[in-house]
C-alpha cells in the first residue's frame, strides 16, 4: 500500500510541477518572438471562420487579421501563446503597410510564408493573384508605453516607416 501512496503522491503533485514549468517557459516563450526584426516571405490568405487559434472568434472573410506560421507558437496551448497576447504583425508591400493582430496559427506555413485574412490580402493584391512574393513582415507589439498602435490602420508611401 505505500507503493501506491508514493505514486498518488507524485501524481498529486503534477499538476504543481506543471505550473511551474509553464511559469519558467512563459518568460523564455515571449523572448523568441523576434519583435520588431525584419522578414522577407510571401503571403496567401485565407477565409475560416470559428474559433482561431488564440481562442476568440474570428471571420478571415471578413476581419483584418493574421494567421502565422505554427513555428513561431511556443506553447503547447496556442491559447496560453505570448503571440496572443498583444502581438501584431506589420506587413509591407509596393509600398504599402498594415498592421494586423495575430488571431490564428497557419499549421502548413514555412517560418516567413504568413496567411492574410481576405481583406488584407486584397489591401496588397488581387486576390485572384493568390500569392504575394517579397513582402516584408515583423511582429510587434500592439502597445507601446501605454499607447495603442492602430491594428489594421493603412500606411501608404514614405509615411510607412
Amino acid at each position: 500500500m505505500r507503493a501506491t501512496r508514493t505514486k498518488l503522491s507524485l501524481l498529486a503533485g503534477a499538476p504543481l510541477v506543471a505550473a511551474v514549468l509553464l511559469a519558467f517557459s512563459a518568460g523564455s516563450a515571449a523572448a523568441a518572438i523576434p519583435i520588431n526584426q525584419p522578414m522577407t516571405g510571401m503571403a496567401t490568405y485565407f477565409t475560416d471562420t470559428g474559433y482561431g487559434a488564440c481562442g476568440t472568434q474570428i471571420n478571415a472573410g471578413t476581419q483584418l487579421l493574421v494567421a502565422v506560421p505554427a513555428s513561431w507558437w511556443t506553447t503547447a496551448n496556442p491559447n496560453n501563446d505570448p503571440l496572443c497576447k498583444g502581438i501584431s504583425v506589420k506587413v509591407s508591400y509596393q509600398g504599402k503597410t498594415l498592421t494586423l493582430p495575430v488571431k490564428d496559427q497557419c499549421p502548413s506555413c514555412a517560418s516567413t510564408h504568413l496567411d492574410l485574412s481576405k481583406p488584407a490580402f486584397a489591401q496588397f493584391a488581387p486576390l485572384s493573384q493568390g500569392i504575394i512574393n517579397g513582402i516584408t513582415w515583423q511582429f510587434v507589439q500592439t502597445s507601446l508605453s501605454g499607447q495603442t498602435v492602430p491594428v489594421g490602420a493603412l500606411v501608404t508611401g514614405s509615411a510607412a516607416g
